[in-house]
């Protein structure tokens, strides 16, 4: 048996992510057990005993007992030295944040990847020429390039150039490899692959949030989505808020190429996945579209963020911008070209430009209010023409962030709360026995709570209700007791967790009365709300509208629409004409700044209320 250091006695606090799960730890638990306790599925076949490997976790923060023998056995020094761990193994010292990779969780969370795609001709920003070319002899000693360049000029492209050194350093590998018949893909008039004669020519679409990935792999000739993957957003091990992130790479120096290392390993392993889901290879994707928002744009790309964290939060660059996937480390065809849409402002970037895109707020004749529901929320509303947005700082809370008992959405996380003639109804994510509370779910409790009369208009907790108990911090309402648990201890919802709702809703809520404002407008002039993000696809309409998150109006005057940002990204993947049309969106929209607005602290505070 493996020896074990003896950590401290005393109470710490764990953090599991990508669950997003705090769990208080007794002195002497091991990892393993704490997620247990926690209800949460680490993989351990072993049953904790250190021999099957399967319960790999990292050590993101904060220190745990000395590596066992068990581990030194399984692990290389500098892995060990990189945090890598088994958490039947290593039990807390101090409070601590630790990584769980995919393959060590036996049930993944909910990622949404689905959204409502407008039709477009399929246009793609790329063409492929099947070529047949003679092989070159001692009377024929053209070079490899001229060759080509001549066969496409006799297939009607003329003026090709040839000159990205990765595309040339497999370009004679390719010739000779595929007998001299290859198919010449062209962005405009560059050569940017080769690939064997009629191979599909494929396109990869991402969409990178502050907490999740979304990627689709798409067939850029017929058009259809061939895999779509999504993934927790790696930097999270680094900060729930953008904030926390920017703030890391101004105290590390190497922080910002170490934030993007690690998003595009994500991308690689996703799009090594996606590929064999379709059976194809990475090197058949040839052009890609990436959005996010201002803050994983310019990490992604590798620009500098620290400006973002300081007014007036001004962008590295705004426009839309093309890169190479060779120079961004992405496994693709390193030829191929990678555009990123471009940003509105600072806190509004290219996953709205996105969403504009893929709502058709852009063309519309209508009235629409389009509500991007994440840590940093971003609002645009469309009136006569005009484009108008503007960004909230709604913060984590929705992601189960900052709430005592919140978990992101996994199995066993509470997602829908009613009372009903003063009875209790929750139901939990695939019916798991109740674990946590993910962001629809802590919604759906305050609306709750408020409609039943438990919660005053101010968000406090009425005394002398049955499942209302009085602790050290304050009242608490009891959801479940600590026996109907799937980790033993009671799950419940304090003043606290109250706040952090009403702040996010505020926020929220803020924005939608300064755009109408700002337009002269009111909620009852909207034809339409669109609720797009993964968070305002599972959230209860009614339940937001309850407690003043979105407008009172009739649950006709809503739609929700799902990952809009990813779907906005297939557009401009697919359509020439779509990638256009996102740069005239971005120089439309006119950003309001809503801390400056005339009025904008009174009506944040009047939002507070429920």
């Amino acid at each position: 048996m493996p020896t074990k250091s003896s950590p401290s006695s005393g109470r710490v606090t764990v953090e599991f992510q990508p669950i997003g799960r705090r769990v208080p730890v007794e002195g002497g638990s091991t990892l393993l057990r704490a997620a247990q306790q926690a209800g949460l599925g680490i993989v351990a076949l072993c049953g904790g005993d250190g021999w099957c490997e399967s319960c790999r976790v990292r050590i993101e923060h904060g220190n745990v007992t000395p590596p066992t023998d068990s581990e030194r056995a399984v692990f290389s020094p500098q892995l060990l030295d990189d945090g890598w761990r088994l958490a039947c193994q290593a039990a807390p010292l101090t409070d601590a944040r630790v990584s769980i990779p995919p393959e060590s969780l036996d049930a993944l969370q909910r990622l949404q990847v689905e959204g409502r795609l407008a039709s477009v001709a399929v246009e793609p920003l790329v063409q492929a020429y099947d070529l047949h070319l003679s092989p070159p002899t001692l009377q024929d000693q053209r070079a490899d390039d001229e060759r080509v360049k001549e066969a496409l000029e006799e297939a009607g492209r003329p003026g090709v150039v040839i000159d990205e050194l990765v595309v040339l350093e497999h370009l004679s590998r390719h010739l000779r490899q595929n007998h001299w018949d290859v198919r010449a893909v062209l962005r405009d008039s560059r050569l940017v692959a080769t690939l064997p004669t009629a191979c599909p020519l494929l396109g990869l679409a991402v969409d990178i949030g502050t907490t999740k990935v979304a990627a689709y792999l798409v067939d850029l000739e017929a058009g259809d989505t061939l895999a779509k993957s999504g993934a927790m957003n790696p930097q999270i091990a680094f900060g729930e808020d953008l904030i926390s992130r920017i703030g890391y790479t101004e105290r590390v120096p190497a922080g910002r190429a170490q934030l993007q290392r690690m998003l595009i390993d994500t991308l690689n392993e996703m799009i090594a996945a996606l590929c064999s889901e379709a059976s194809v290879e990475p090197w058949q994707i040839v052009q890609a579209v990436v959005v996010g928002n201002t803050a994983m744009h310019h990490l992604f790309a590798g620009l500098p963020v620290e400006q973002l964290a300081r007014a007036p939060y001004v962008p590295a660059l705004s426009h839309a911008l093309l890169m190479r996937a060779s120079e961004l480390g992405l496994q693709i065809a390193p030829g191929a070209c990678v555009d990123l849409l471009p940003n509105i402002a600072g806190y509004v970037g290219a996953d709205h430009v996105a969403v504009i895109l893929a709502a058709e707020l852009w063309n519309s004749a209508r009235t629409l209010l389009a509500i991007d529901i994440g840590t940093n929320t971003e609002i645009t509303l469309a009136a006569g023409g005009t484009l108008s947005s503007c960004s909230c700082a709604s913060g984590p809370a929705f992601e189960g962030a900052h709430i005592r008992d919140g978990m992101r959405a996994a199995p066993g996380a509470i997602e829908h709360v009613q009372i009903k003639d003063g009875e209790l109804f929750l139901s939990t994510i695939d019916s798991r026995p109740p674990i946590g509370i993910c962001g629809s779910g802590i919604l759906d409790a305050v609306a709750a709570l408020r409609g039943a009369g438990i919660l005053n208009e101010k968000g406090a907790i009425r005394r002398g209700e049955a499942r209302t108990r009085e602790t050290v911090d304050g009242l608490e309402y009891v959801l479940v007791p600590s026996g109907q648990s799937g980790h033993g201890r009671p799950i419940t919802i304090s003043r606290n967790d109250v706040n952090e709702v009403q702040l996010a809703k505020a926020a929220i809520r803020t924005g939608i009365d300064i755009l109408l404002d700002h337009a002269s407008l009111s909620a009852g002039d909207l034809d339409e709300i669109l609720i797009a993000g993964a968070f305002g696809t599972y959230i209860d309409l009614t339940s937001a509208v309850a407690i003043g998150m979105l407008p009172g109006l009739p649950r006709e005057h809503f739609k929700q629409i799902g990952n809009a940002a990813g779907m906005g990204a297939k557009l401009a993947l697919l359509s020439r004409t779509a990638l256009v049309e996102a740069t005239r969106i971005a120089g439309r929209v006119q950003y309001v700044e809503l801390t400056t607005y005339p009025g904008f602290q009174s009506k944040f505070l009047k939002n507070m209320y429920l």
